[in-house]
């Protein structure tokens, strides 16, 4: 309900002095600034604070004037749209004039400056995200986001179909913020325009689409936002690879993940859900625009051998040298917690979870063997380089590993 009163105050990073001088320096001579967005947010919820935005009535220019008069330094990082980077030893904070827009195209919009605080407040995504603060930590609620922040609703601001034809990355943002804020069914309309217009995502670059699928699978349970995400064709439209497979592994990971201390892993979970096909995980990362990392982290698990629970520990040691480690752990942590996920009531399952956990207890403690043969050892023995070299070089190689790495260098150049 719009009207509602809470308060911020007893934030400590809402005590700090360079916030709280910046604050002083916008709000004097008959201007105002608050804070506004995602740290009002948190801070109501109990959550980590990490970015603090600050809408003001001053005008781009004189935000500048004012800030450097304080000592600040200042980056004009989006002027044309009213937003002014203030650092204060080394901490950034965004200030932002109000502004209404007066047309929208995508990402960009056409704006105007203004001192409406109301029009700041209903030109923003969702309820949640649209709550400011004053200085004293006095919340200000224009659009009834208190209300839904209590009742964890993710709410789009006025029509629904209209918010996401400005901006069709509000179609993935609606699930990033259920899946990190929400809880119950997702709000119907805001559900029911993501699904009719979910074909608007494809004018969307490829990094946008990724930045936000990151944040949601970095949630600490997206598993509820995922299942939406399928029932409304959203998920297909953005990772087609995962239609077949299905999203039941996210529960048992977000499981494991918990009980057995494992870090998030957006980049896991993602994986959790696709096929283990190197070519459709190649098209997937290179859609995406996934960086060189990702892209590799991504390969070398769709490229590794299935690892079997029941290999012994020379078989498993030699699966870890030719493969690498990378892409056979996430193949180990996924099925480790299918099989979590089934153990309470399967004995099998049981004992193929005890069986994973058994060779990731191994890979975590392996060290990478080293050949002790060089080129230059079979040379002073009279080979010379070339084919005949690099096939020699194989052949005792393989005979090394065929001993579970355990001939000697002495004994291998015997051969020669």
């Amino acid at each position: 309900m719009i009207g509602e009163t809470a308060s911020i105050a007893g934030a400590s990073w809402l005590r700090d002095r360079d916030l709280q001088t910046l604050l002083s320096i916008l709000n004097e001579d008959g201007e105002e600034a608050r804070i506004a967005g995602g740290a009002v947010r948190n801070g109501l919820m109990g959550e980590k604070v990490t970015d603090v935005d600050i809408a003001t009535t001053t005008l781009p220019d004189e935000t500048m004037r004012r800030a450097k008069a304080a000592g600040f330094k200042v980056v004009p990082t989006g002027y044309d749209h009213g937003t002014i980077t203030v650092i204060a030893r080394g901490k950034p904070y965004e200030v932002t004039t109000l502004r209404a827009d007066v047309e929208t195209f995508g990402r960009h919009a056409r704006v105007v400056f203004g001192r409406d605080w109301t029009a700041d407040a209903e030109r923003r995504d969702f309820t949640i995200n649209a709550l400011y603060a004053e200085p004293d930590g006095r919340v200000i609620d224009l659009v009834g986001g208190l209300a839904d922040l209590r009742s964890r609703t993710v709410r789009f601001i006025g029509e629904p179909e209209s918010r996401i034809r400005e901006d069709y990355l509000r179609i993935l943002r609606f699930f990033r913020f259920y899946a990190w804020y929400g809880t119950g069914r997702p709000d119907a309309e805001g559900l029911k325009a993501c699904a009719r217009l979910k074909g608007g995502m494809s004018k969307l670059s490829a990094e946008r689409i990724w930045i936000e699928l990151k944040k949601l699978f970095s949630a600490p349970d997206p598993s509820r936002s995922l299942l939406w995400m399928r029932q409304t064709g959203v998920l297909t439209q953005v990772v087609p690879e995962s239609e077949k497979w299905g999203i039941d592994a996210i529960p048992s990971m977000i499981a494991a993940e918990r009980d057995l201390g494992w870090t998030r892993d957006p980049l896991l979970r993602l994986a959790a859900i696709l096929p283990p096909d190197p070519e459709r995980v190649e098209a997937l990362a290179k859609r995406l625009r996934f960086s060189k990392a990702e892209t590799a982290a991504l390969a070398a698990w769709a490229e590794a051998p299935e690892p079997d629970p029941k290999l012994g520990d020379d078989e498993f040691a030699e699966m870890l040298y030719r493969s690498g480690t990378q892409g056979i752990k996430w193949g180990l942590k996924i099925g480790l917690a299918k099989a979590r996920a089934h153990a309470t009531h399967d004995d099998r399952a049981f004992v193929k979870a005890a069986a994973f956990q058994r060779l990731l207890d191994m890979l975590s403690r392996w060290k990478r063997p080293v050949f002790p043969i060089k080129g230059k050892d079979l040379i002073a023995r009279g080979l010379t380089p070339g084919e005949q070299l690099g096939a020699a070089l194989k052949n005792l190689e393989e005979k090394w590993i065929a001993s579970g790495f355990s001939l000697t260098r002495e004994a291998l150049l015997e051969e020669y």
